[in-house]
């Protein structure tokens, strides 16, 4: 019955946010949209829970206390502790309930906002939150023509947005259905990367294979120290952490690095709307590979991860780089053209003794020549690749090729390597395949059952991968099932000749026919 209930209102919450788009549809670009409206969900969400945060305590003294309803001289006392304990603080005044009030009303409803935002990152300067908090609402330029040729154009958009946002149902902070934004957040995520294709897909991993991911990567845990994703996107791979584990079990929390500002800046925000504390990620702006940020941190105990295929990077044109720890080791760089492989070795040594890395990765690695291959050596001489699990195809948005997971450890007790073939663990919706919960579990047993079963899985000794080139192919050692009819040739070679005997008797027939008209 929770559960039905559940649905109805994450259906109701997703047909409100389709709802703000269509009536902005056309205005503004859906890409460029979608921060708006994460942006102007933000908004809401920490003016609430600042809100929420502070009446919680005060009604347990004046039952009729609302922060929302004092001035802000009443409020300006609160403000040291808030920034300590939430990371920033925020006026009465411009709290998203108190802007939105007045806001078909404001002809300057464009500079009420974006001083109330500038406000809001102001007030983290000089503490600890500043770099969790600066440059948040970056995206969401309340005076761009995206919005409106004219500033009452742009306004009307932005107390319709307001209004939209203002209307999601998104639960009580009482009943702990804080989800809710989670839940909108991740819809607009998926609704825009899958209409975006590429632009949207590289920064999205679609919930059902983070969730695998997860799953593979805290196998067997109940805690973990830390999680760390290299190439963090939007951040839905780190909470799916909190999701799985609960947040308090990860104890250190969650870290990650995104090189592209958006998305960095998106990253953040999910940590907010999802109730991560700021001093609980640390999520950094850059290049992993070649500027890496959290030097300080590692090792991590859980790494996952869905890093861009086959992009460029610097390799062996930066001479510094093979002297690098994380890379030395294997002797080699990854190709120029492919970084597959500088992400995974990467991963490999930021991961703890005791971690489990889980990585998406393009098929071609697994058995092209070269510095792949020595790579590839590398790894499987030392023991450290746990599994290959191949996906089925068409699961991520902007392609349709089948991926893989690489799993990696350091303290594996045998020297075999499990290949999982899963390329038929899914169901297909729409133009996409879709991992269901059963699918998800299948590949779990199999993962954990660590034996050989018919088709799907086989345990192969690290001998026979270097045997067969070290290819980590999942189908060079999982033979597929074959689903052809079986065929009895003396049945068939029977059927033809009584076919050819038929033939002939026909034949004559009609000759002896032809013969009679003739005659």
């Amino acid at each position: 019955m929770a559960d039905n209930r559940k649905e109805q209102e994450r259906a109701e919450l997703h047909r409100t946010i389709w709802g703000i788009a269509n009536n902005l549809r056309g205005s503004v670009d859906g890409w460029d949209f979608k921060q708006y409206v994460l942006g102007m969900l933000f908004y809401r969400f920490i003016s609430e829970n600042l809100t929420n945060y502070i009446n919680k305590d005060e009604q347990k003294l004046n039952p009729d206390f609302d922060y929302a309803k004092l001035s802000d001289e009443e409020a300006e006392q609160a403000r040291d502790d808030m920034v300590r304990t939430k990371g920033f603080f925020i006026l009465p005044s411009q709290l998203f309930c108190n802007v939105r009030k007045n806001a078909a009303n404001d002809p300057d409803l464009n500079m009420t906002l974006e001083k109330a935002l500038n406000s809001i990152e102001e007030s983290a300067k000089g503490a600890d939150s500043e770099d969790d908090m600066k440059g948040l609402f970056d995206d969401i330029d309340v005076n761009s023509n995206k919005l409106g040729a004219s500033v009452a154009k742009r306004n009307e958009h932005l107390v319709e947005l307001m209004d939209g946002v203002g209307e999601m149902k998104l639960g009580n902070y009482k009943d702990n259905t804080i989800d809710a934004f989670g839940d909108a957040y991740e819809y607009l995520m998926g609704m825009y990367a899958s209409n975006a294709g590429k632009s949207g897909g590289e920064f999205f991993t679609p919930q059902e294979v983070s969730e695998l991911l997860t799953k593979i990567a805290t196998y067997g845990k109940t805690s973990i120290n830390k999680v760390y994703d290299p190439a963090c996107g939007s951040g839905s791979l780190l909470l799916k952490s909190a999701k799985i584990l609960g947040k308090e079990n990860v104890r250190q929390g969650f870290f990650g690095q995104e090189i592209n500002i958006t998305t960095y800046n998106l990253c953040r925000i999910n940590m907010f709307l999802h109730d991560i504390d700021y001093d609980k990620f640390n999520i950094a702006l850059g290049d992993t590979l070649t500027d890496p940020a959290h030097l300080d941190d590692e090792p991590f105990e859980a790494i996952v991860s869905n890093p861009p295929y086959s992009i460029h990077w610097d390799g062996d044109d930066k001479p510094t780089l093979i002297n690098d720890p994380r890379f030395a080791p294997a002797g080699v760089l990854a190709p120029k053209s492919k970084a597959d492989f500088a992400f995974v070795m990467h991963a490999l040594s930021w991961l703890a003794t005791n971690g489990t890395a889980a990585i998406v990765c393009f098929p071609g690695i697994m058995y092209r020549g070269g510095a792949e291959k020595k790579i590839r050596k590398y790894l499987v001489d030392n023991n450290f690749v746990d599994c290959v699990i191949q996906l089925p195809s068409n699961i991520f948005f902007g392609t349709s090729i089948s991926t893989n997971i690489m799993v990696l450890k350091k303290n594996k007790s045998e020297n075999k390597t499990l290949f999982i073939d899963a390329s038929n663990e899914c169901i297909k919706v729409t133009n996409n395949n879709k991992l269901t919960e059963e699918n998800i579990q299948h590949i779990l047993d199999w993962f954990a059952g660590r034996e050989d079963v018919d088709h799907i899985a086989k345990l192969v000794s690290n001998d026979d991968v270097a045997a067969n080139d070290y290819n980590l192919s999942v189908s060079t050692y999982v033979e597929p099932e074959d689903t052809r009819e079986v065929v009895d040739i003396k049945q068939l070679n029977a059927d033809i000749e009584q076919i050819v005997k038929r033939e002939q008797e026909l034949r004559e027939k009609i000759d002896a026919i032809v013969k009679e008209i003739e005659g």
